[in-house]
């Protein structure tokens, strides 16, 4: 027997398809730090009450050495997350169908301010600038053009060690997907460095993504990373810091094509989405604490879906808010509403819920 539904439930069910959350913005992410051990529990409450209700379905947690690791305890933080606080943190988030990513810093952010990152405090041999040294009070600009230290990317030693950190984080949050960070790498290709001195800068860092890309794909893992060394900051105009002035830019037609893009940029709503888009890969916007932007950019990547071809709509991959202060300080913030330092609402937690807010809406 042919069941003939009414044209008019037909067309409502066509809507529903269109302006699903998964149809609309295949990621929908949060990117933070991971909380303190004594912050675990409040934080899950968040992931319960306030990013499974928004239909947030990518979490990122910034990890690096914050976790007591097996493989390398002469890099574990000693206050750092066990492997029983992490499995609560993948509970809840497999409860609420959300992607556990972890993120440690490679190749770059191996120093901030005056103070040296674990892995080169342990291993000064993998620095790429040892020459250059810690000032006690750091300022910017410096003399040195110090922003933070990276790892030497041709050091014969480095990959053992981080790769082995890289698998047992992986391992403990049973992720699918890695973010490597890869983000303001000003330390690349130094002239006094004997491996890399002299070498072409976009081709040791698209040569670190392949190598890093590779390593995953044998347990069927997936790359993210920061995008700003891939964009041309001289052409564009968009600058040294959201974009790159060493040339590493060229890299963006070297890097294999299933790397996802998390394309960062704070005070204007920049097109570059666009532009990864165009170069075959998949993109995420991230806005931080300016709530017109990110309202703005999360109208631009719809738009994008909307409008793009065929061939480049499965590009524009959604919207992730970022916080770049620690889980206790957002959690405080948002839950208390907190205003900005200013008296404005220019806040992490006001973008957040800004941002989600237009996406409910739509």
């Amino acid at each position: 027997m042919l069941l003939l539904l009414p044209a008019c439930f037909l067309l409502l069910s066509l809507n529903a398809q269109q302006s699903s959350p998964d149809s609309l913005l295949p990621v929908r992410g949060f990117c933070i730090a991971a909380p303190a051990p004594k912050d675990v529990d409040r934080f899950i409450k968040f992931i319960n009450e306030e990013l499974a209700t928004r239909k947030v379905n990518t979490l990122i947690l910034r990890i690096d050495y914050d976790y007591q690791y097996k493989s390398h305890p002469e890099l574990a933080d000693s206050n750092g997350l066990s492997k029983k606080d992490i499995d609560k943190l993948v509970a809840a988030c497999r409860k609420h169908n959300i992607d556990l990513i972890p993120q440690v810093n490679l190749l770059g952010h191996q120093s901030w301010a005056n103070k040296t990152g674990k892995l080169l405090a342990v291993y000064p041999e993998f620095d790429e600038t040892p020459n250059v040294k810690m000032p006690e009070q750091y300022k910017w600009p410096n003399a040195d053009n110090l922003y933070c230290k990276s790892y030497c990317p041709l050091h014969p030693g480095v990959h053992k060690i981080v790769f082995d950190i890289v698998d047992e984080i992986c391992d403990a949050f049973q992720a699918t997907s890695f973010h490597a960070g890869m983000d303001e790498v000003f330390y690349l290709g130094d002239k006094q460095c004997p491996r890399c001195g002299g070498r072409d800068k976009a081709e040791l860092f698209a040569n670190e993504v392949r190598l890093i890309n590779d390593h995953l794909a044998q347990k069927n893992r997936r790359l993210w990373i920061w995008g700003d060394r891939l964009i041309d900051g001289k052409t564009t105009g968009i600058g040294g810091w959201e974009a790159s002035y060493n040339n590493t830019y060229r890299a963006v037609d070297m890097i294999p094509k299933d790397v996802v893009i998390c394309d960062w940029h704070y005070e204007r709503a920049d097109k570059t989405p666009v532009y990864f888009a165009m170069k075959g890969l998949n993109v995420i916007t991230c806005p931080w604490n300016r709530p017109a932007v990110a309202v703005q950019q999360t109208n631009d990547m719809i738009n994008f879906r909307k409008t793009a071809t065929k061939e480049m709509q499965p590009h524009f991959y959604g919207m992730m808010q970022t916080v770049w202060n620690s889980a206790a300080s957002f959690l405080d913030g948002f839950y208390n509403k907190t205003p900005g330092r200013d008296g404005s609402n220019n806040t992490d937690w006001k973008c957040f819920v800004d941002m989600y807010n237009i996406i409910d809406s739509l």
